[in-house]
């Protein structure tokens, strides 16, 4: 028996509200870079180390099996948990050296690595919608660095950011062959507790003891950007399309260089817009169906 059309429409219009709220989420995680007086390390410690546990209490409460082959955890899940620590710590790293909006755009660079990376391991040149795509990633980069000199701080949280963007990149192509034989949120679960065992010895050689406020914030952190993220993201594609899914993602960078500007009071220059605007239109032409 089919759904009724009104049924349907309502249930897309609660999944887009879902998918909306995850990836404003995503965005708002950005602002605890500069909320957490703490390394970035010790930061994406606390925060893969929260949301560890909500998953798997999650896990715990849907029924979902864990990601295992046997009774070993897939090497692969460790390895991307290894690539996602990298991410973070990058993402973090770059928004305490400039800014939420340097940062997040840095990060919006990863469909450039994603088309590259795919491209080489498939030998293959790239198409001229692709080329389109590079050009406005690199146009939008371009736009953004002031002046060409390391000592600048955009210049330097760029580069953090970028290399966030090309970890994510690599992370995004070995979650697909993983997505075949796990669930989305034993995913997670595997690659966070991964990535906190990772971070445990570089956090311990910080040194940085998180206080009361600070303890508080990465729960809200683990908890709410990235459980409930992870969880509201995950639930809106069984309403939407993954192309959906990814124009919707792409809008990332908006919503935290919004949220910076009303929490925050950052007021991104001229020059950022106009390279954000760049890096979105890549990311949402990137998103585009391959012909």
């Amino acid at each position: 028996m089919t759904e009724h059309p009104i049924g349907e429409q309502a249930r897309r219009g609660r999944a887009l509200v879902a998918l909306h709220g995850a990836v404003a989420l995503f965005g708002f995680a950005g602002l605890f870079g500069k909320w957490l007086a703490l390394p970035p390390v010790t930061i994406v410690f606390g925060r893969t180390l929260v949301a560890s546990v909500a998953l798997a209490l999650l896990l715990r409460v849907t029924r979902e099996p864990a990601a295992r082959a046997g009774n070993r955890i897939e090497w692969r899940l460790a390895a991307n948990g290894a690539v996602l620590a990298l991410h973070w710590v990058a993402f973090f790293q770059a928004i305490q050296t400039a800014s939420v909006a340097v940062g997040l755009l840095g990060f919006a660079s990863f469909p450039l690595f994603v088309l590259v990376l795919e491209a080489a391991m498939r030998q293959r040149v790239l198409r001229v919608r692709e080329w389109a795509v590079a050009l406005l990633v690199a146009g939008g980069l371009a736009l953004i660095v002031p002046e060409f000199r390391w000592e600048n701080r955009v210049v330097r949280g760029l580069a953090w950011g970028i290399a966030s963007g090309f970890s994510f990149a690599l992370l995004a192509i070995g979650n697909r062959s993983l997505a075949q034989r796990h669930g989305a949120s034993a995913i997670a679960l595997w690659q966070n507790a991964c990535a906190a065992l990772c971070l445990l010895p570089l956090a311990l050689g910080a040194g940085a003891v998180p206080g009361e406020r600070e303890i508080v914030l990465l729960l809200v952190l683990g908890i709410v950007c990235t459980a409930l993220a992870h969880t509201l993201f995950i639930g809106s594609l069984r309403a939407l399309s993954a192309h959906t899914a990814s124009v919707v993602t792409a809008l990332e960078p908006v919503y935290g260089i919004a949220l910076a500007f009303l929490l925050l009071g950052e007021t991104p220059s001229a020059r950022t817009l106009a390279g954000g605007a760049l890096l979105v239109g890549a990311a949402l032409h990137a998103t585009r169906r391959s012909p």
